[in-house]
């Protein structure tokens, strides 16, 4: 069986800088020797939070990320970023590391507060877990940084072994909620599986024994059955061209057998993946060649296919998985994958900072096409000359991550100021907000929050907003939920004005029109309110315009003219042939759209000088 272990905690600096001499230029070893000299001068008697001697804790972390092949500026930022703020000025790093691992060290620095605040929100609502990882990501310039954090706190882990069993589990299970999802957002799941398997093996110590235990008493018939899938594999493949292929067993990690079998309601025997093997190759085509030689020798088992290289998953994680009923038709999981796809799916953003000799020493980096699908950024990679300046965070860069006084994160638009969270939090507080402080400190109300900060609000008990909070010259709102909620209480607060002038309004135009007794229920139905003062209510704010008013009042309310005279008795007949009834020799006029036939009935209206037409 293959095991992935990252590197040992080297026990002396001076023995490990040598080691890493194949590893590095002699720049980047003067680099690292700087930092570790800097760290030994330092630390003192501080301790990490597993308890292990801070310069101990610090040096083994370097070793784990100069192990997964990162450049000289990452590990010489991870020798020292965990050194008190005194000893992090730039003043004093500036000079001695280079601006590149400064910038890198102050931000894994500012990370260490995520310990303290993971601990003041334990027990909180799970949603939060989502939160304050995107906080983290968004304290961060540059991605490596999340790394050398994820790395410290693999270490922590690892330290904690033999460490209080309070401790034990605190850190667990932050590692559990934070850091391995973290790591597996950004697929680098060499971190991944050792956070999730340490974790679980401190907070469910009989669970984890027990898979352990039956893990162990099948390894022999385990191992054999692995070299028998081996070989055969192997055969097949060289038959088939596919040269260059390597074929071993899977490692085995507890956790994610443990979360398979709660996820599926399984038993340990009914796992398809404790028995599992992997088969790298060179190209994309030789995958799928691959897959169908395994379909060919064992039958595929039904529903547990899956193509991740045509539809990769979201931290870009490449393969396909098979499971077949393999020899002495036992469960059996094959991964397929290029020799590349193994490469990003062990290191993920890591692969990227591979160190490679080229033609003057300077480290270089791979595209990385997938990190526009990876926490949509957007950019392309190509060349690491400036890498603080590329990885800028895209995803939230137009928000910010603060805190309640309770430890709950709360999300807003780059920019937003006290009142903006107040509203965020709840319309009653953003209303009666008359004040701010940003981590115990009083602020102005206009004042731009910024990510990790703890924003406590100061209310009075009755009152409502300023007017002055919507121009938008004073900078006190940014947000649209914010300015929304303000406008809604001056207007609901003028109600009663807008009432009365709406009701002035309404009873003008009933004088106008020379209307009385109008039925202004019917009225307000009319125009679909619910009542009259909703009616006059949207008239005084403007809602409602004088003009569809008056519409409805001549639809509804204007009375329609007299009924015309009409002919119905006979008398004598007028100039034009027609008999008025009680008239005689009265002027009357045909109008030329009527043709009536004797002895048809007709009606007429006066006119001025045609007398009746």
């Amino acid at each position: 069986m293959v095991s992935h272990t990252l590197a040992a905690s080297p026990d002396d600096s001076q023995s490990w800088l040598a080691a890493l001499a194949g590893q590095y230029t002699p720049d980047q070893i003067a680099l690292l020797a700087r930092a570790a000299d800097w760290l030994a001068g330092h630390a003192g008697d501080l301790t990490s939070d597993s308890g292990a001697a801070l310069a101990q804790h610090s040096l083994a972390t370097a070793a784990l990320l100069a192990g997964m092949q990162f450049d000289a500026d990452t590990v010489a930022a991870a020798l020292v970023c965990g050194l008190p703020d005194a000893q992090l000025g730039r003043d004093k790093l500036v000079p001695l590391l280079g601006e590149r691992a400064y910038g890198l060290a102050a931000g894994a620095a500012r990370l260490r507060q995520m310990d303290h605040l993971l601990s003041e929100v334990q027990g909180e609502a799970g949603d939060q877990s989502e939160a304050l990882r995107q906080m983290l990501l968004a304290m961060t310039d540059d991605i490596r940084v999340v790394l050398i954090k994820l790395a410290e706190r693999t270490q922590a882990l690892r330290e904690l072994a033999a460490g209080a069993a309070s401790q034990r589990r605190k850190v667990a299970q932050d590692a559990r909620d934070l850091y391995a999802p973290l790591a597996n957002r950004i697929g680098v799941w060499q971190l991944k599986w050792e956070l999730e398997d340490m974790a679980c093996r401190y907070l469910e110590p009989d669970t984890y024994k027990h898979i352990a235990r039956l893990l162990d008493e099948r390894r022999l018939d385990r191992e054999w059955y692995i070299e028998r899938v081996l070989k055969t594999l192997s055969d097949e493949l060289e038959q088939a061209g596919i040269a260059g292929a390597s074929i071993t067993g899977r490692p085995k990690h507890i956790a994610s057998i443990l979360a398979k079998m709660r996820k599926k309601h399984l038993d340990f025997e009914e796992v398809y993946d404790v028995r599992a093997v992997r088969v790298l190759v060179r190209d994309l085509k030789d995958c799928y060649h691959a897959l169908g030689l395994v379909h060919s020798l064992w039958q595929p088992i039904p529903g547990q296919f899956d193509d991740y290289i045509s539809r990769p998953k979201g931290n870009g994680y490449q393969s396909l998985h098979t499971a077949v009923v393999g020899p002495d038709n036992k469960a059996l999981e094959v991964q397929i994958r290029t020799f590349d796809m193994h490469q990003e799916a062990e290191l993920g953003v890591a692969a990227h900072w591979r160190y490679k000799e080229g033609g003057k020493g300077h480290q270089q980096t791979d595209k990385i096409a997938w990190l526009r699908q990876l926490l949509a950024w957007k950019q392309e990679l190509s060349d690491s000359g400036e890498l603080a300046q590329h990885f800028k965070n895209e995803l939230f860069q137009d928000e910010v991550f603060v805190l309640t006084p309770q430890g709950k994160v709360v999300a807003l638009a780059q920019g937003a100021t006290p009142i903006d969270f107040a509203y965020a939090v709840h319309t009653e507080l953003g209303h009666r907000c008359r004040g701010a402080k940003l981590d115990g400190v009083l602020v102005p109300l206009d004042t731009a929050l910024k990510t990790a900060q703890r924003v406590e609000i100061l209310t009075v008990k009755q009152g409502g907003p300023s007017r002055d909070w919507l121009n938008p010259h004073l900078g006190y709102l940014r947000t649209h939920r914010a300015r929304s909620k303000v406008r809604q209480w001056f207007r609901q607060q003028d109600i009663d004005t807008h009432i009365q002038e709406g009701r002035a309004q309404v009873e003008r135009e009933l004088h106008r029109l020379n209307l009385s007794n109008v039925n202004l229920d019917k009225l307000a139905t009319r125009l679909k309110f619910a009542q009259p003062d909703d009616l006059f209510a949207a008239i005084g704010r403007g809602d409602l315009g004088s003009g569809q008013l008056e519409r409805v009042l001549d639809d509804e309310f204007v009375p329609a003219p007299e009924k015309p005279i009409i002919a119905t008795r006979k008398g004598k007949t007028g100039p034009s042939g027609v008999i008025i009834e009680g008239e005689g020799n009265l002027l009357s006029h045909m109008a030329g759209c009527c043709k009536p036939v004797p002895p048809d009935e007709i009606v007429g209206y006066t006119t001025l000088g045609r007398g009746v037409t």
